[in-house]
């Protein structure tokens, strides 16, 4: 296919991170020519998930070195006035990665993935390889993570038509609808109810040999994000009909550790009244002031004085307790102790907004994890004639001497590729370009563990716990736990996210402390000394992300004008950054355009077919007279001035 590829595009994207595939999606759906190009074999980048197998696989690859000399396409496809500027080929996004197995092996190496496809190894080397083919096998890894229909509804069955007042009937209506997946325990069970799971199961030590036998049953994200309900990111799947593609489970508990236990932090009017951690008095104190600065504008005169003050400080003010105070700054505005008082009080009033549109939390997840979101925009892109390459490098930029613009890309088969824009995920930005760029990190860690954080009467939470900084200089950490209804890990199991920005050298010793306080690491007999219990790690992953946000265009050195820059996931735990990087991007590209326009529902679409069957347009009986006669008709200036006289 890549000799097959068109010698020109109007936008060619490299890179398949959230941003980048936004972009395509919204080019395609204004009838732009997009190639979509991404080196590695599958979508996402750093926002991809992979199975568990997958997940050993891109461990590997980052520990391996790649060649990173100028490859020979490139020499020789410059003109006259051209420069060529080689792509970066080492990724330099993830960095010291750890990995530990605590369960018990019983030769895990030997065990194959329950579900696997046995491979001719052979039939893998192959240079000469079309494209096609390698983006056909691509896509045929990632059918396993497709959504099932025979599950729940999509977000768009209750938004074909996504206007403002359908938005908000959605919006309470789906507080009562069993079929929407966006409503707190209302979709359709995919795992059996407490009462029916067998408790000998339960009591059952998960081995690694297990966990590879079910690999598959695992989609690991790299980056760990929640969609808030009216984030930017929710408002635009609806908006572009790109939900249709997922569904969604709603976040069911926020929890926070306070005083050396972990404790939830009660959101509705419900959750505070029924909350055995606050007094009455404390219960009123926090419904008056959640329900006065919900509007927080409305009063500037309350927080005017404080405006160069901390958020913390502010709360102070107002006479909150030590748990509120707590509650208020982590869990319901969760900024850092640092953060200002408007910044504190936007953060508490988005995540206010967000309650009760789809449940009692404002957050969503997807199905399958958060890599499903930018497959979801690669298909709309390609349903509207988007060209994808996956495993398919591009070698090279030509930027012309005289306009210093790029003119073309090349990639590693030695085509060249025409373009008018060129969009580019950082990791691939050439060396010499980002040389004066200094970038920030992010701690992760993964865990797969044998049972919930805090026990509940279902085994089927979702959970969003703050983590707050134990020393002065350190950041919060934010920990999501997800269980076996999100299809994103085995039964049994939980999949543990922790996400702080990083400040130690390594990830591990960021997070590593935490991990010590919430989980046990050791062996099953130390396991039951422990009282009460913790859930027991049964394999961890610790890694550094780069985190690229923020970065100016100025700081770039040589960066043609019409060559755009996308970053990676940064260390916020929404997706706005992303959305609003990516409507920019796109409105420079195409300033007169509107921003993913909805997508036409598949029963309104009208086929030649159908056209053909149709009635015949009227003809103008004075026309069609003329015509007969072998005479002209009148213009229509020669009518309106007959109208005239």
């Amino acid at each position: 296919m890549a000799d097959d590829l068109p010698t020109e595009f109007d936008v060619v994207i490299l890179g398949t991170g959230l941003p980048e595939t936004i972009i395509a999606a919204a080019c395609t759906r204004t009838g732009q020519r997009v190639l979509h190009v991404d080196a590695r074999n599958y979508y996402g980048g750093n926002w991809a998930s992979f199975t568990f197998s997958g997940l050993q696989t891109w461990i590997e690859n980052c520990k391996q070195e790649t060649n990173t000399d100028l490859a020979e396409s490139c020499q020789g496809q410059a003109l006259d006035n051209e420069e060529i500027i080689p792509f970066n080929k080492r990724n330099q996004t993830i960095q010291n990665v750890e990995v530990f197995c605590y369960s018990s092996k019983e030769d895990g190496e030997n065990v194959e993935e329950a579900g696997a496809l046995n491979i001719n190894p052979a039939l893998l080397i192959t240079a000469t390889t079309a494209a096609d083919s390698e983006t056909k096998t691509a896509l045929q890894e990632n059918t396993s993570t497709e959504i099932s229909q025979n599950h729940t509804s999509t977000v768009t069955e209750k938004h074909d038509n996504p206007k403002e007042s359908d938005l908000e009937e959605a919006a309470s209506s789906d507080q009562r609808s069993a079929n929407s997946t966006l409503e707190t325990g209302a979709t359709i069970e995919v795992e059996p109810s407490p009462a029916q799971v067998n408790e000998k199961d339960l009591a059952k030590t998960v081995t690694y040999s297990q966990i590879m036998k079910e690999g598959r049953r695992f989609n690991i994200d790299l980056v760990a994000k929640f969609l808030y309900s009216r984030g930017l990111l929710i408002e635009l799947l609806i908006k572009s009909n790109v939900s249709r593609y997922t569904e969604f489970k709603n976040v069911t508990r926020i929890l926070t550790y306070h005083d050396g236990k972990i404790e939830q932090v009660p959101c509705s009017r419900a959750d505070v009244f029924a909350s055995k951690q606050l007094s009455m008095v404390e219960k009123r104190i926090l419904m008056k002031f959640l329900m006065h600065y919900v509007d927080y504008e409305l009063h500037p005169e309350d927080y005017q004085d404080y405006e160069n003050s901390t958020f913390l400080e502010f709360l102070k003010s107002k006479q909150l307790t030590p748990t509120l105070q707590h509650f208020v700054l982590y869990s319901i505005a969760m900024v850092p102790e640092s953060a200002k008082t408007v910044e504190g009080l936007k953060a508490m009033q988005h995540f206010l907004k967000c309650l009760g549109r789809y449940g009692n939390t404002p957050f969503l997840f997807p199905m399958y994890g958060l890599g499903e979101i930018p497959q979801c925009f690669c298909r709309m892109c390609a349903v509207f004639g988007g060209v994808y390459c996956l495993h398919h490098s591009l070698e090279c930029l030509v930027v012309d001497e005289d306009s210093k613009l790029c003119k073309a890309v090349i990639d590693h088969r030695g085509k060249r590729v025409d373009c008018k824009y060129l969009v580019v995920e950082d990791s691939y930005l050439p060396e010499q370009i980002c040389a004066n760029v200094s970038y920030k990190q992010i701690s992760r860690a993964v865990l797969i563990t044998d049972c919930s954080i805090l026990n509940s009467e279902s085994n089927q939470e979702i959970s969003v716990l703050t983590f707050p900084p134990s020393d002065k200089g350190q950041n919060a950490v934010y920990l999501t736990e997800l269980c076996s209804s999100t299809m994103t890990c085995m039964k049994n199991t939980y999949l543990v996210h922790l996400t702080c920005s990083s400040t130690k050298a390594s990830a591990k010793e960021d997070l590593e402390p935490v991990v010590q306080q919430l989980f046990t690491l050791s062996t099953e007999k130390d396991l039951e000394s422990n009282d009460p219990p913790k859930p027991k790690v049964l394999w961890a992953l610790y890694f550094n992300m780069r985190d690229s946000s923020g970065v100016p265009r100025q700081s770039y050195v040589g960066l043609p004008s019409n060559v755009y820059v996308c970053s990676g996931p940064d260390h916020c735990f929404g997706n706005d950054n992303a959305v609003q990087q990516a409507e920019d991007i796109f409105q420079k590209l195409y300033p007169s355009e509107e921003f993913c326009p909805p997508a036409p529902n598949p029963e309104d679409i009208v086929y030649d077919a159908d056209c053909a069957q149709q009635e015949p347009i009227p003809v103008d009986s004075k026309a069609e007279a003329s015509a007969e006669h072998g005479t002209v008709p009148n213009s229509y200036e020669d009518t309106e001035g007959e109208k005239a006289e």
